[in-house]
């Protein structure tokens, strides 16, 4: 799954990636998945996050996935612009 976000008040990278390290340490810790920025690395105020869920059941996936962006939605200093999933 990929998700765009964009971080009010960030004046620096430094902010954004207290905020992005938050962010993917309170998804990794609660789903148990894999997740990295994987664009935008030089923007302060937008953000690219990659997240991977592997299970053998596709329901069970789908159902995770949406799931990580509903919370993800949530977090007070990052807006989520976007979501995408894809299944392989």
């Amino acid at each position: 799954m990929h998700l765009d976000f964009f971080i009010h008040g960030s004046r620096s990278l430094k902010e954004k990636r207290r905020v992005i390290k938050s962010l993917i340490a309170q998804i990794k810790n609660k789903f148990n998945c894999s997740i990295a920025e994987t664009d935008y690395l030089d923007l302060w105020q937008r953000a690219h996050i990659t997240v991977c869920v592997v299970s053998n059941e596709h329901k069970f996936t789908n159902t995770q996935l949406n799931e990580i962006a509903k919370y993800a939605s949530t977090h007070i200093d990052a807006e989520m612009l976007d979501y995408r999933i894809e299944m392989l």
